[in-house]
């Protein structure tokens, strides 16, 4: 009977290593599932590229669902731009309880904790590569405390990078919300995010297409939710209204809110 090769030292060494890895990873999915096991439903809202206003989309979706009664939570893990606190108007930080778990502040009827409540200077650029980002995001998922919810609002990183890979990889999403815009270049983008997920084999809600109206056109995302076989939520209209940055734009104005019911009642289907 031949004999198994044996390993060298270095071999052995990179086996042991790969095991402890694992052993890592496994047991940081399973304290933050431990945190999250009273979230009903964890809600993902990405996009390929910046500037498409997920973080807008993610705060007035979660401020209309608590505006209905749910019990709701945004989680902002955008490492570079962390705007959730801005947008909320939250200037509170969390604060620790006994079991040395952070509690969120709740801001509009959400409880709210962002990345960006650790910036020294909000205006100096966070650089990190890719295992400070991995090792920063997987400590602020097991350090929270969100007691029970209904929905929690993940707002992503943008892209395909390290940063939104991490989190899907940490958190069991159960569903994605994509955000695009009308033009080419943005749905182009939002369709490599839909693949990603796709690939993660993690279940995409449905599109949103936000700026839409008489200045950037409209039916963008709705082409795309054809294409990639996908529910199209909605179209979120171009407004003057987001001028007003004092509160959601769904707590001053009733058409805003109106769209915003709209893809919640889709997003309350979904998990029905």
């Amino acid at each position: 009977m031949a004999e198994r090769p044996q390993m060298n030292k270095a071999q052995a060494q990179q086996a042991k290593s790969k095991i402890e890895a694992m052993k890592r990873q496994f047991e940081q999915k399973r304290n933050i599932s431990e945190v999250l096991s009273k979230v009903k439903f964890k809600i993902g809202v990405y996009s390929g590229k910046g500037g498409v206003g997920k973080t807008t989309v993610s705060a007035n979706l979660a401020t209309s669902l608590a505006y209905e009664g749910a019990k709701v939570g945004i989680l902002d893990v955008d490492v570079d731009c962390p705007n959730v606190v801005n947008v909320m108007k939250i200037s509170e930080p969390p604060v620790v309880g006994p079991d040395r778990k952070m509690i969120p502040p709740e801001r509009f009827g959400v409880k709210v904790m962002s990345m960006g409540f650790f910036q020294e200077n909000e205006e100096e650029a966070i650089i990190w590569r890719g295992p400070m980002i991995h090792n920063a995001i997987n400590q602020f998922l097991q350090s929270t405390q969100w007691g029970e919810l209904d929905y929690l609002v993940i707002d992503l990183p943008p892209g395909t990078s390290d940063a939104p890979l991490s989190i899907m990889q940490a958190i069991d999403i159960d569903g994605f919300i994509v955000v695009t815009t009308p033009q080419d270049l943005a749905k182009i983008d939002a369709k490599r995010s839909i693949n990603m997920i796709k690939k993660l084999k993690v279940n995409v809600m449905g599109i949103v297409e936000n700026f839409s109206g008489d200045i950037f056109g409209s039916g963008a995302g709705e082409e795309l939710a054809k294409e990639v076989d996908v529910e199209f939520l909605g179209r979120l209209s171009l407004s003057s209204n987001y001028r007003d940055t004092s509160k959601p734009t769904v707590l001053l104005n009733k058409d805003t809110l109106s769209e915003y019911q709209f893809i919640g009642y889709k997003v309350k289907n979904f998990f029905s």
